[in-house]
């Protein structure tokens, strides 16, 4: 039974893998004309085409994803969004989380160098390489400055996979600070089943399956300064890993007696 589901597993990566590629091959003409409106009008079109693509793909997928909300969701407000980072499905989702408002992704450089995916890409995010302390800066300085054309902006605090079997892996200052100085609240994403649908470890473990995406309340911010992003690090931290351990999140060996119960739909 298990070489059975093991089987499953690669035919059907190798099956979405093929979707995912074709799909992007579909919309790409469409991201090169985009591309030529500017960093700001043409970076939102791009966002709108991978949302489109990221719809069609999870029917594909067999993916039925739901968006959760703890407290009603302001999305005319700008937010620094932070999530918890555990699987390659996590950008996909992320397309499907976050609608109604303008937002930009803190990428890792290297994704950039994947042929046309790359063009995606360079023109999506924003990119960071952490192997360098002047090219983070940089990041934090072009992260600010969208934040300042009224686009929020979207953060793995964690900076990579956390391949752990706790909640979450320790988190890195950039969000906060960025937050901090641009006087943006915190908007934590809880992502419940990317792990299941594929996992950390391998790109051929896609499944079919259902995707949840809950909201936690805002984190505010104001007021705060610099001295503060220990403080708010840790906040943010500790709400994110009350409620992963709470709906019972699928990598996290969990203490006994933990309870689920499912937020209010919106």
């Amino acid at each position: 039974m298990q070489y059975v589901k093991i089987c499953f597993k690669a035919v059907f990566s190798v099956y979405g893998l093929l979707v995912f590629i074709a799909i992007m091959l579909l919309l790409f003409p469409f991201v090169v004309l985009a591309s030529f409106f500017g960093k700001v009008k043409g970076g939102n079109i791009i966002y709108m085409l991978c949302q489109l693509w990221a719809d069609i793909v999870f029917v594909l997928w067999g993916i039925r994803h739901t968006n959760y909300y703890e407290v009603p969701h302001d999305r005319s407000k700008q937010y620094v969004f932070v999530f918890n980072h555990v699987s390659y499905m996590d950008i996909p989702v992320l397309m499907m989380a976050i609608r109604g408002q303008h937002f930009r992704i803190l990428g890792k450089a290297e994704m950039a160098k994947v042929p046309v995916f790359g063009f995606f890409y360079r023109n999506a995010v924003v990119m960071v390489d952490r192997s360098d302390a002047q090219k983070r800066a940089k990041s934090v300085m072009q992260l600010k400055s969208v934040i300042k054309k009224g686009i929020s902006v979207v953060i793995a605090p964690e900076g990579t996979f956390n391949m752990t079997h706790h909640p979450l892996k320790s988190f890195y200052d950039g969000a906060f600070r960025v937050a901090i100085e641009t006087q943006t609240p915190i908007k934590p994403i809880l992502f419940l089943d990317t792990y299941d649908r594929m996992s950390y470890a391998s790109v051929c473990s896609l499944t079919p399956g259902k995707s949840r995406a809950v909201y936690l309340e805002e984190v505010p911010v104001e007021g705060l300064t610099q001295k503060d992003v220990n403080s708010l690090k840790e906040k943010v931290y500790r709400l994110m890993e009350e409620k992963l351990i709470f709906y019972k999140a699928a990598w996290i060996t969990r203490p006994a007696g933990t309870k689920s119960a499912e937020a209010g739909k919106q």
